[in-house]
């Protein structure tokens, strides 16, 4: 099997699951505990605090260790809007963000917050002009992802919290898909609160950071908890997040010759369905796009039938995010880019990694052309 599904989930790296077994064996107390091995522990924990500091260029008192993305994302949002309800009650979403963002969105609908959901252009971005036209004198919070997850548009984060800024609006900002391959400062972009996930970077699953500026006050979830600055309950998973500091150091320092690499193999990808008489369409390439995810659609294929077809034949793709795969439905992020619901539904995600052989490229691009085929004949029975 031919795995292009890295914008999914990442295979754990050597380099991390040698970390995760050191710490597992050698330094396994409870950070809480008062004696020499807890402290030992703790240690290590306030180490891994400001090495994840250091790479979002963040307060290292702003750094909270999570479960993953999703809850990073329901922490930051949920806990920053009950804190600054008292100054206006006025959410702005993009259409089109990971289901976590959207989850919690609607549970503040439902605790008497309103919430603007904004379209993106024809490449998957959100205009600045969409966002300054959208804000109310009664908006508190604004929610972009660095990285759409389905097409990989990149969003111009420092404009948009530059401008948030001077409104003295909040700005979250889910990096789940640019951690480990783009740099990020939340000081220069004017970020607020930051979701990232140990897993899409060859790190561990389970494991996550929740960035909140230490400078903003913010409601905890929960009353009166000893862990995380009391932003988050249970022990922390010092394993893990030892594993994934190792796997974000690993990412950052190759980030510019993966980069490179990945935008290669995406090339030759591309490249080999060039002339074979396939329809497709590459979505978000008329903007800033990530080059490890590649939307595409075949014109007249439904996304999900082409998808079991590859899976048949030995590549592993996706329909768009992993979170609500099991529920078919047409892409959300081409809605907000304003196509139909038909074109929506022949929506394909590849995501390349660091384990996708070269070789392995021109292979995958055969697997999809046949899968095309096998896929055109059945609607023609």
């Amino acid at each position: 099997m031919i795995y292009l599904d890295y914008a999914a989930t990442t295979p754990l790296s050597a380099n991390a699951l040698a970390a995760y077994g050191d710490v597992a064996r050698n330094c396994f107390a409870n950070t809480m505990s008062l004696h020499d091995c807890g402290a030992r522990a703790s240690r290590l924990l306030d180490y891994c605090r400001g090495k994840v500091a250091g790479l979002l260029h963040a307060d290292v008192n702003g750094i909270f260790f999570t479960s993953g993305g999703s809850e990073s994302n329901d922490l930051a949002i949920e806990g920053l809007a009950r804190a600054h309800a008292g100054r206006g009650k006025h959410l702005i979403m993009v259409e089109g963000e990971h289901s976590s963002i959207v989850s919690v969105h609607e549970k503040l609908k439902g605790d008497g917050f309103s919430v603007t959901v904004l379209s993106r252009n024809d490449s998957g971005e959100v205009e600045l002009e969409t966002i300054e036209r959208a804000v109310r004198k009664d908006t508190i919070l604004v929610s972009v992802d660095h990285v759409n997850n389905e097409v990989g548009s990149i969003q111009d984060i420092e404009s948009i919290g530059a401008f948030l800024k001077r409104k003295n609006i909040l700005f979250h900002c889910d990096a789940v898909q640019s951690y480990g391959k783009l740099p990020i400062d939340v000081e220069a972009m004017h970020i607020t609160s930051l979701a990232v996930s140990a897993h899409k970077i060859y790190g561990p699953k389970g494991v996550g950071v929740c960035y909140i500026d230490p400078k903003v006050a913010y409601h905890p979830l929960l009353p009166d908890v000893s862990h995380e600055k009391g932003v988050r309950q249970g022990t922390v998973n010092l394993p893990g997040i030892a594993a994934f500091v190792t796997a974000s150091d690993d990412c950052y320092q190759n980030a510019d010759k993966s980069l490179k690499r990945i935008h290669e193999m995406r090339k030759l990808f591309i490249d080999g369905l060039r002339g074979r008489g396939i329809p497709f369409v590459v979505e978000g390439s008329n903007g800033r796009q990530l080059p490890h995810i590649l939307a595409l659609r075949v014109k007249g294929v439904e996304g999900q039938q082409l998808m079991l077809a590859a899976n048949r034949l030995g590549l592993a793709i996706a329909t768009g995010s992993a979170c609500h795969s099991s529920f078919y439905r047409p892409s959300p992020t081409l809605l907000a880019m304003g196509r139909s619901e038909d074109e929506a539904r022949e929506l394909v995600r590849l995501s390349f990694g660091e384990t996708t052989a070269q070789e392995e490229t021109g292979e995958a691009a055969r697997l999809f052309v046949a899968a095309v085929t096998e896929v055109r004949a059945s609607m023609l029975q």
